[in-house]
C-alpha cells in the first residue's frame, strides 16, 4: 500500500462528489475495514479532506465509523443501491428461475450485467460443497473469459467489442493470453449459437455454460450461466436448460 497522500492539493476544479466517490471506491473484498490513513493513500485524498469528506459521508449512513476508529461501508448505500434496475430489479425477477436451475443442477448459477468493458456479478447461488469460484456478489469480471462475459461482449457496441479485444486478454488464473483472433473466433459463435460455453483447468477445472436474457426492444439486458465440474458436464446437455430458464427472464423482464 502506498504511502498516504501529504500536503498534495486535489486537481484544480475537482468535485467534492468525485474525491467522495474515490473514497467510497476504496474499500474492496479484502479491505472492507479502513483506516482514515488507509483510505487517504487508495483514494489519492488528502488526509485532511478524506477526514472532512469521510465524516460527511457518515453522516448521511454512506460510512460507518467503528469503535477502533476505522470505516465501513454503511447501510445507507445498500439501501439505494437495492433500487437499481440492472441490479436488484433484475435479481428480484430473476431469483425463482435462478432457483429452479440451482436446484437442478446443484452448483453455481452466475448472473451478471456489463457494465463498461466488465461485467458485474448481480447474483449467484451455490451449493453447498460446490467447486470454488473465482467472483462474488457486486465483483467484476473480465468479458473475454467468462461464460457470461462472453455472452455480454458478444452482444454489445462494436466499439466496446473493439476496446476490449485491443486491450488485455489474459486468462487469469491460467495466466494466458488470448490471441484477438480466438477471441473474435468466440465471440461469432456465441453469436451464431446463442450460448457461451467457457473452461479454465485451474485452480480446479470448471466449466461454464452461459446464455443472454433480453429486455424490451429484444436488447441484451445481462447473461446467466451454470458453473459446473468440467468432468460432470456436457455443454450440448446443459444448454436447453439454461437458454429456457433465460428465455422465462427475458419475458418476465418484458412484462415487468
Amino acid at each position: 500500500m502506498g504511502s498516504a497522500v501529504r500536503g498534495r492539493k486535489p486537481p484544480a476544479g475537482e468535485p467534492l462528489l468525485d474525491r467522495a466517490f474515490r473514497l467510497l471506491a476504496a474499500f474492496g473484498p479484502a479491505d472492507r475495514s479502513l483506516s482514515l490513513t488507509a483510505m487517504s493513500a487508495r483514494a489519492g485524498v488528502p488526509k485532511s479532506s478524506a477526514l472532512r469528506i469521510a465524516r460527511q459521508l457518515a453522516g448521511c449512513g454512506a460510512l460507518e465509523r467503528l469503535g477502533n476508529g476505522e470505516f465501513v461501508i454503511g447501510l445507507r448505500l445498500l439501501e439505494i443501491a437495492s433500487l437499481a434496475p440492472r441490479g436488484h430489479g433484475l435479481r428480484q425477477t430473476a431469483l425463482p428461475f435462478m432457483e429452479d436451475l440451482h436446484v437442478a443442477t446443484r452448483q453455481h448459477v452466475l448472473l451478471a450485467v456489463r457494465d463498461g468493458t466488465e461485467a458485474v456479478l448481480v447474483e449467484r447461488l451455490s451449493a453447498r460443497g460446490a467447486a470454488k469460484v473465482l467472483y462474488r456478489v457486486g465483483g467484476r469480471m473480465p468479458l473475454h473469459a467468462t461464460g457470461v462475459g462472453l455472452c455480454l461482449l458478444a452482444n454489445a457496441p462494436p466499439d466496446v467489442q473493439d476496446q476490449v479485444l485491443a486491450g488485455d486478454l489474459t486468462l487469469i488464473p491460467e495466466k494466458r493470453r488470448l490471441s484477438s483472433s480466438e477471441l473474435r473466433a468466440s465471440l461469432a459463435e456465441v453469436r451464431r449459437s446463442g450460448v457461451a460455453v467457457a473452461s479454465r483447468p485451474v485452480p480446479s477445472a470448471m466449466t461454464s455454460v452461459a446464455a443472454p436474457i433480453l429486455g424490451r426492444g429484444n436488447e441484451v439486458i445481462a447473461a446467466l450461466s451454470v458453473v459446473i465440474p468440467s468432468a460432470d458436464v456436457d455443454p450440448v446437455a446443459l444448454t436447453p436448460a439454461v437458454t429456457a430458464v433465460c428465455r422465462s427472464i427475458s419475458r418476465a423482464m418484458q412484462v415487468d
